[in-house]
Parts: structure tokens; C-alpha cells; sequence
């Protein structure tokens, strides 16, 4: 990469950077005048809906301070250490968020049950019904604002402390619904509707904590941005064809990656490797996706005898259940070798089983050579 494209990078992601920091400072404030109306209101007027929905924004401003630390960590400078940067410190925070919300959940849960066990007589007044409806309006601004900008910035701590902010808009409404049917039929149904919150908000937890950990783990490609690239690298002159892409996440924003190209035997080795730097200057420029790697594949263009060799292999590769590709094809008449790759579906129960099969039945077309098979996988399979 240039130093003008790294100045590029280090400055959309300086600018990231204080967007993030700015969303979660405005939730923490926020969070905090809430949390001191709701803690009043609901010690006034003997409400545990009211006062477990004050911690829950105390917990808020928690998430906000995590998103912050997270973010100004995730973009410290790569080291020896970490060559690739810090950027997965942003998948932690949003998981140590989506563990807090998880807590918060069960707390709630665990005091609704409480107060259905052991009920205490509310005392609302219309003053504190007025508030939590301001503070219902605010929630809700709050958590759609975070959210759309956490999903503008790529940051899934913004985008889960924005969801969570929305699940306490909807326990502050349930708050005030309990209240206002106690006031009009005397029937206190807070803690039940409590109990039903706490559920919702504990699922809600679970299934961000499986989408962080997921990303941890390492996600299939996005689709649409492999896509792109393999359009991108096939509009060179002499790339016959795009394989092997793998991108490899380090945090929002930052990804590397490695692909094969085929490319006609006929190429020099100065022609070649202008080829492939040219590809590489232009999908970061293009798709801001750094390609640490690119493979070649030589592919026999002078004999028709070995290109129709080719086509026939292809068909009966493609013939066999679960195998959706064959490149890499190369024939050595000399020393009478066909070397090639299969592409399995991950769909197949057994790849291996299915590979093999393939290849014995390829053999049985080629019975005079000697199959050097390799089996490969699409990393942008649908």
C-alpha cells in the first residue's frame, strides 16, 4: 500500500474513531440524568419496575463507557506483536455489552419473580407517569440515533448498546402501561410484565452474544464484497479466471485477503508480476481490501489436444454431486500428470467422501494419468 493510501486509511479511521467516541459520550449523559430521575421516581413511589429500569440505564452508560475504551484500544497502531492491528478489541466490547445486557436480563428477572412472590402496593402519581413517558420518548431517540450511527461506522458495540437502549424504551412503556392499569383497575401487573421484559431482554443477549462470538470465530465472506473484488480482478487482461478468495477480518474496516487467478503459460515472468501488482493497487483502492497473497495458476493455451482434455475433465467433475468448480488445470504430457483442483460444497455430509468419488471417477476417464488432486473450497459459496 502507497503512503498516500495508508494516510487515507489512518484518517477515516482517526475520523471513526471520534464519531464513535462522541455517540457513546452523548449516551453515557443521557443514560445518567435517566437513570437519577428513574432511581427517584421509583424510591417515591415503591416501584421495583421503576427502579430496576434506572439500573438498566446505569448498565447503558457502562456499555458506553466500554464502547469507548474498546474503540480508542481497537485503533492503536499495529506492533510486533499484533502485525495486524488491534481491531477485533471492538468484537470484545461488544460482547462484554451484549454480557451485560444478559446480566441485566436475569436481574430482572430474578426481582420481577420476587415481587410476584411477595408483592409491594405501588404509589404512583401523575407527575412521575409524565417523566418516564418523557423518558420512554428519549430512549427511543437514543437507541434509533446509536444504532444508525453504530451501522453507519461498521461498530457493533454502537449498534448493540442502540439495541439495548430501544429494549429499555420498551421496559419503561411496560412500566408505565402497569402503572396505568393499576391506577384505573388497581391490579398490579408490573412484576408479571417485568418477568416478560426480563425475557425478552435476556434473549435479546443471548443472540448478540452469539453474533460477536460469531465474528470471533470467523465469519463466511461478505458475499457482495468478494464479489465485487472477483469482478474487479477479472477485468485484467490475462486473468482467465478468480478462485481461493479469502478475506480475513481484523476488526471494522480492516481487512486482508488472498485469491489464485489463472492466468495463459505464455505470460513472462517481468509480465506476470506487473499483472498481479496492478491488482493489487486497485482493489485497495477499489474495495479497501489488502491482498497479502496472490496465487497463479498457469493454464495450457498452445495445444487444443490438452485444452479439449480440459473441457472433457470439467464435465465430468461438474457431473459428480457437490463439486462446483475444477481450476487449476495443468497437463504434463511428458510425464503423463494432470494436476487440478475440486472444488466440494460445504453442503456435502461428507466433503472427503465426495472428493474422492469425484476423483476416482475422473480417473476412470484418464485411466494412462496421474491425478495430482487437490480438494478446495469456496469461501463465498451461497
Amino acid at each position: 500500500m502507497s503512503n498516500l493510501s495508508e494516510l487515507r486509511e489512518l484518517n477515516k479511521n482517526n475520523e471513526r474513531e471520534k464519531i464513535v467516541i462522541k455517540t457513546s459520550v452523548i449516551g453515557i449523559i443521557t443514560n445518567v440524568f435517566l437513570a437519577a430521575f428513574k432511581a427517584g421516581i421509583g424510591l417515591l413511589s415503591n416501584s421495583i419496575a421503576i427502579v430496576l429500569d434506572a439500573v438498566n440505564n446505569i448498565s447503558d452508560a457502562g456499555s458506553s463507557i466500554i464502547t469507548i475504551v474498546g474503540t480508542k484500544l481497537a485503533g492503536k497502531a499495529p506492533d510486533k506483536k499484533h502485525p495486524f492491528g488491534h481491531g477485533r478489541i471492538e468484537y470484545l466490547s461488544a460482547m462484554m455489552i451484549a454480557v451485560i445486557i444478559l446480566y441485566a436480563g436475569t436481574t430482572s428477572l430474578i426481582e420481577s419473580v420476587k415481587q410476584i412472590i411477595k408483592p409491594e402496593t405501588p404509589d404512583y402519581n401523575p407527575t412521575s407517569l409524565i417523566i418516564i413517558a418523557v423518558a420512554v420518548v428519549v430512549k427511543i431517540a437514543l437507541g434509533a440515533y446509536v444504532k444508525k450511527v453504530g451501522e453507519k461506522v461498521k461498530s457493533d458495540s454502537l449498534v448493540n448498546s442502540g439495541a439495548d437502549a430501544t429494549l429499555d424504551a420498551v421496559i419503561s412503556f411496560s412500566t408505565l402501561v402497569a402503572a396505568v392499569i393499576f391506577m384505573v383497575f388497581n391490579l398490579a401487573l408490573e412484576a408479571y410484565l417485568g418477568a416478560v421484559i426480563a425475557v425478552i431482554i435476556i434473549k435479546s443477549g443471548i443472540e448478540m452474544l452469539k453474533g460477536t462470538i460469531s465474528q470471533l470465530l470467523g465469519e463466511q465472506n461478505d458475499l457482495e464484497v468478494a464479489k465485487a473484488i472477483k469482478k474487479t480482478v477479472m477485468g485484467f487482461k490475462n486473468v482467465l479466471g478468480v478462485y481461493d478468495l479469502i478475506l480475513n477480518n481484523y476488526g471494522p474496516n480492516r481487512w486482508n485477503g488472498s485469491l489464485h487467478i489463472e492466468v495463459p503459460d505464455t505470460l513472462s515472468v517481468v509480465e506476470l508480476d506487473q499483472l498481479l501488482r496492478e491488482i493489487s493497487v486497485k482493489v485497495v483502492k477499489e474495495h479497501r481490501v489488502l491482498l497479502t497473497a496472490i496465487g497463479v495458476y498457469s493454464v495450457n493455451t498452445k495445444d487444443e489436444h490438452v485444452i479439449k482434455m480440459q473441457k472433457k475433465l470439467k464435465e465430468v467433475a461438474l457431473k459428480q454431486e457437490y463439486i462446483r468448480q475444477v481450476h487449476g488445470f495443468y497437463l504434463l504430457e511428458a510425464e503423463k500428470q494432470m494436476r487440478f483442483d475440486l472444488v466440494v460444497s460445504f453442503d456435502a455430509e461428507n466433503r472427503l467422501a465426495s472428493f474422492k468419488k469425484a476423483v476416482a471417477e475422473i480417473q476412470k476417464v484418464f485411466p494412462d494419468y496421474q491425478l495430482q488432486a487437490v480438494m478446495d473450497a469456496d469461501f463465498t459459496e451461497e
